[in-house]
């Protein structure tokens, strides 16, 4: 179906995986899950088939998720999504390699760098694959001017990390990661609810508890925004409902919050002046997930004192940045360092 198309885009994220491909906008948008039989070790479903059958399978399924915080944890299972998602995009009997961009947080060490290279040419990738930072990606598909000689101040959070970085003439000048974003946000719902209504809930509940009701801004939010949350109670072992509002769960994330704004505050106090000074006039833009919770953006500019706006369509500017960048890569490479250095740019 795409045979013409062999330049591809990859998010390879988390949470989900994305793939972009010119001319025809994301065509691959599914959970980074992969259900896997114990018994003899094969591949049952991946994406959207393996999320559906999380919770729910026997003993002798395991869905798991092949990425922790933005980085390769399971390399083969990493490898038989990937090649799965590709023979989507470019077909299983395709004879030329499609060239390929994979995203990964700037904040990567070499080895890590390395195990997603691999796994993207085990999958079927034309080599070598090209590795872009995310931040820069994520820029470039928000359709910030990172060519320019002027500062941007990205941050991106997404569903294992969250990053906050400087960009300039493609490339990223100051940057800082932390490996706390949209899941152990879910994590820190679900333990709240735990631990106040003594009610167990799975992972997909907590993200509809976070989508539904939670607010960053705890001082603003609506105490008539609430939600019913099904679980198991703690006690008797039974089903049981409960209903949390927006104040409860904000002031539970708020914490979580934070370090991700302290991080955006820690890349701002190390930019040089300069870029300093075009960050204060344009200010910061938000893209993953974690952009949509609400009044995010709002906290982020009351905390840090600069103007701070939600990318158009944030969960996907990663994805589109990788494919956008392949049209750029002679200019993006310059900016880059060699093969197991860091994708930061040193000071």
């Amino acid at each position: 179906m795409f045979f013409n198309n062999k330049r591809v885009g990859v998010d390879l994220g988390t949470a989900n995986v994305l793939i972009y491909i010119k001319g025809k906008g994301i065509v691959i948008n599914e959970p980074s899950m992969v259900a896997v039989a114990l018994k003899d070790n094969t591949i049952v479903a991946v994406g959207n088939e393996a999320r559906d059958m999380l919770g729910r399978t026997p003993d002798s399924i395991s869905v798991i998720r092949p990425m922790r915080d933005g980085v390769v944890a399971d390399y083969l299972t990493t490898e038989a999504m990937l090649r799965y998602f590709l023979s989507k995009v470019v077909g299983k009997f395709n004879l030329v390699k499609p060239e390929v961009v994979i995203c990964v947080p700037a904040g990567v060490t070499g080895v890590e760098q390395r195990a997603v290279r691999e796994a993207a040419e085990a999958a079927g990738a034309r080599r070598p694959a090209r590795l872009l930072p995310e931040p820069l990606a994520a820029a470039i598909g928000a359709r910030i001017p990172v060519g320019s000689p002027r500062g941007h101040m990205i941050v991106d959070i997404g569903g294992g990390r969250s990053e906050a970085a400087i960009i300039s003439m493609y490339a990223i000048v100051v940057s800082e990661s932390l490996r706390l974003a949209g899941d152990r946000i879910d994590d820190g719902i679900a333990a709240y609810i735990k631990r106040r209504h003594n009610l167990i809930v799975g992972d997909r509940t907590a993200e509809e508890v976070k989508i539904a009701v939670a607010d960053a801004l705890v001082a603003e939010s609506d105490p008539q925004l609430s939600t019913e949350v099904r679980g198991r109670d703690q006690i008797t072992g039974l089903p049981r409902n409960v209903t949390v509002s927006s104040p409860e769960i904000g002031t539970a994330i708020q914490d979580m919050l934070m370090s991700i704004v302290n991080t955006a505050r820690s890349v701002l106090e190390r930019t040089p002046p300069e870029l300093a000074s075009d960050i204060i006039d344009r200010g910061a833009v938000l893209t993953g997930g974690g952009a949509l919770l609400r009044n995010i953006d709002r906290l982020i500019s009351q905390e840090l004192g600069i103007p701070c706006q939600i990318a158009e369509n944030p969960l996907d500017c990663v994805a589109i940045g990788a494919g956008i960048a392949l049209e750029h890569w002679d200019l993006i490479e310059r900016s880059l360092p060699g093969e197991g250095e860091s994708l930061v740019a040193s000071m």
